[in-house]
């Protein structure tokens, strides 16, 4: 499986996503610059946390400037897997591929630590090594956290379990709906505000994101692998 991961200028954890997918799940990726990105040929897409042109007008709207963005909404239309994780979930509403808005923290500040999350949908293409309602602990770090959906979209994502991931530890930020994850009406593509990349090695604190990144593999090996 090839993943590319695709940084702009700001990206600073697409390192960690490499490490996670390439010497810790020991797939294929690299990391694929914004500026000539043809993704294509690439199996899914990961697109990284960082502050993406300095979160300059809003996080993830300047992305919305490059080219990478037309080849980006060409890969999830052609039904293959896309992942974006903190600043990568902003570029993914900015662009109108899932829905929604970030307004600041509800406490206006900055803030990182590990979030308690729980799995309210063990069936996605990023969940399936989960159990359903599964508790775990994930890593984030942002200021822009606070989700936003109108009540219409909010019963929308509810009634067609669309909402992936919800905060268990007092929804500090102000998500709607206590909102962490969730995914597009394909189920294809999957934004997230914690940080599964820095949950994979017990060393780093924990291995609570693992599942996530196996659950990709598995579900792209059972559609591309021949086993006979």
């Amino acid at each position: 499986m090839r993943f590319a991961i695709l940084s702009f200028p700001g990206s600073s954890c697409d390192v960690d996503m490499l490490r996670a997918v390439r010497d810790v799940i020991g797939e294929g990726a690299e990391i694929v610059s914004h500026t000539d990105a043809v993704l294509e040929n690439y199996d899914a897409v990961l697109i990284p946390t960082g502050a993406s042109y300095g979160d300059y007008l809003r996080p993830g709207a300047l992305a919305q400037s490059s080219k990478s963005i037309a080849s980006l909404k060409a890969f999830a239309d052609s039904g293959k897997l896309v992942l974006g994780v903190g600043n990568g979930f902003q570029i993914l509403v900015e662009a109108g591929i899932l829905p929604g808005a970030f307004l600041r923290n509800k406490g206006l500040k900055f803030r990182s630590g590990k979030a308690k999350l729980t799995v309210q949908n063990a069936s996605t293409y990023f969940t399936s090594n989960y159990e359903q309602g599964q508790l775990l602990t994930i890593p984030f770090a942002h200021e822009y956290g606070n989700y936003y959906v109108d009540s219409d979209t909010a019963q929308l994502l509810k009634e067609t379990n669309r909402i992936v991931f919800t905060y268990e530890d007092g929804n500090a930020d102000g998500s709607v709906e206590e909102i962490a994850g969730v995914l597009n009406e394909r189920g294809n593509v999957l934004g997230m505000m914690p940080l599964p990349e820095r949950a994979v090695e017990e060393i780093i604190g924990g291995t609570d994101g693992l599942p996530l990144f196996q659950s990709i593999l598995k579900n792209w090996s059972e559609n591309n692998v021949s086993h006979a």
